[in-house]
């Protein structure tokens, strides 16, 4: 008897591919009404799409999510992310995907300038969306919880094991999880008594929706950390903390995204410590004489 085959998840191949464009042109014409309003909307504004969530073309156009990723589909695309990257290799010169002020004879001093005034403008637009409610609910629901866990995927994951360093100095229960398979099965053994974190530039990331997905319907409180914009992952958030990274519109491995999530995390850290005084600053003290070892 021959052994039965293992059901393997196939990659999601996201590489851009050529001519988008010229796909959706030589195919509308034979598209449904719902496609075509789609094709429409694309052809119209190529640069718009390449900063829109699949939740927000949807409501853009008046069809399901479904239905914009299907119409990727027919075009022999794997889905939305391989749209917006193959459209925005057609509409964004290529220095811009290094970063989207500069131009390709800046001297380093202009590269300089350009870099951190991006940044300091992400810090700016990101506080004029920060909800401060929404920040005290995220700071209740840590505190109430016995246990938190930091999910976090690509660039994001360097976020989460720096979000778990700074709680584990502040005495709290906390794990981050950068593992995909791991953080699919530790967010399915959530129940009410924990609290988690997602950090998701684009809030459409597979693995990290997945996550607070199987969070979410295990009982735990969900938090996320995330671009300003309509996306998938903020269906199953209890609590969501938005960031504003302006470069969103051209990369998915956004330099500025990171900056305004670190502060972000910094102001959560630093509303918990506050919140339990005494014991935050105890953790501080002991763990600053464990760490006096490490040094000189």
């Amino acid at each position: 008897m021959s052994s039965p085959r293992r059901n393997r998840a196939t990659p999601v191949d996201n590489r851009p591919v050529e001519n988008a464009l010229g796909r959706i042109r030589v195919a509308q014409a034979g598209m449904a009404k719902s496609a075509q309003r789609i094709a429409e909307f694309i052809l119209e504004q190529p640069e718009t799409i390449v900063g829109m969530s699949v939740t927000e073309l949807s409501e853009a156009t008046g069809v399901s999510e479904g239905s914009v990723i299907n119409f990727c589909r027919s075009i022999g695309l794997s889905g939305f992310q391989q749209m917006k990257l193959s459209l925005a290799q057609e509409i964004v010169q290529p220095v811009q995907f290094i970063h989207e002020d500069l131009d390709r004879a800046d001297d380093m001093e202009t590269i300089c300038r350009k870099v951190f005034h991006s940044g300091i403008q992400a810090l700016r637009d990101s506080l004029s969306v920060l909800d401060a409610d929404a920040l005290a609910k995220a700071v209740a629901a840590v505190r109430a919880a016995k246990r938190v866990e930091v999910y976090g995927i690509g660039s994001s994951a360097p976020i989460a094991e720096d979000t778990q360093y700074r709680m584990l100095r502040i005495g709290l229960d906390v794990r981050a999880v950068t593992d995909s398979h791991v953080q699919a099965i530790s967010a399915s053994r959530c129940d009410e008594d924990v609290a988690t974190i997602t950090i998701s530039h684009s809030g459409a990331t597979h693995e990290t929706v997945a996550a607070t997905r199987l969070a979410k319907e295990a009982g735990a409180k969900t938090i996320v950390v995330t671009n300003f914009a309509r996306s998938p992952i903020q269906a199953y958030a209890d609590i969501v903390l938005f960031t504003m990274a302006r470069e969103t519109r051209f990369r998915t491995e956004a330099m500025t995204s990171r900056i305004a999530q670190l502060c972000v995390i910094d102001a959560l850290i630093a509303g918990l410590a506050l919140a339990d005084y005494d014991n935050a600053t105890e953790a501080l003290k002991k763990t600053f004489d464990v760490l006096s070892i490490k040094r000189f």
